[in-house]
């Protein structure tokens, strides 16, 4: 359980938003949105997708908050709802993600390129989001978010085989653009 969770004001907060006050829905929302976009972002392939999904969770919270017990962490509860959002967002969007337009394509192969020195989280972060949307979703359940590969089959409803495969293939992929990263530090 995470401290704010038991914390007099937050429960006060949490009981003024299932009240419905719009003001406390407000600073709900304000407090923990960054918490949110953070989630969000390593699912979509957009800050404007993440905001949607974001925006979509917040509204599931509000709606759902009697169900929330708060003996529990409201982040632990949050996150899962931010995650199964951006699942259900990439569901919906999964048909348009094969669709790359030339910009896109442009800068991120001018990204790879400009690659220099030690890669810190940031970077690390960024070659994730590179990856494919299959992949880069399956990799940030498992690797990131500690999903087991049965969790993530049944959340993203495919074969434990294929969310295996999906992982394997992921890291294959960030261990080939980071070799090539690390090849062309050490030329210049």
């Amino acid at each position: 359980m995470d401290s704010q969770t038991t914390h007099p004001d937050f429960l006060e907060l949490i009981k003024k938003c299932m009240a419905g006050d719009r003001m406390a829905q407000k600073e709900l929302y304000q407090s923990h949105y960054g918490f949110a976009m953070s989630i969000c972002l390593r699912y979509c392939q957009t800050k404007d997708e993440a905001l949607e999904v974001v925006n979509d969770a917040f509204l599931k919270v509000f709606n759902n908050l009697k169900s929330y017990n708060t003996n529990h962490s409201f982040k632990n509860w949050f996150k899962r709802i931010l995650i199964n959002a951006s699942i259900d967002f990439y569901r919906s969007q999964k048909k348009h993600y094969h669709q790359q337009d030339i910009d896109t394509a442009h800068a991120l192969s001018s990204q790879n390129q400009e690659a220099e020195g030690q890669l810190g989280h940031q970077d690390l972060m960024a070659l994730v989001y590179e990856l494919s949307p299959n992949y880069k979703t399956n990799f940030c359940l498992f690797a990131i978010d500690g999903y087991s590969h049965e969790e993530i089959s049944k959340m993203m409803g495919i074969s434990i085989g294929t969310s295996k495969s999906n992982v394997s293939r992921a890291r294959k992929e960030l261990r080939a653009r980071l070799e090539s990263i690390e090849q062309k530090t050490r030329v210049m």
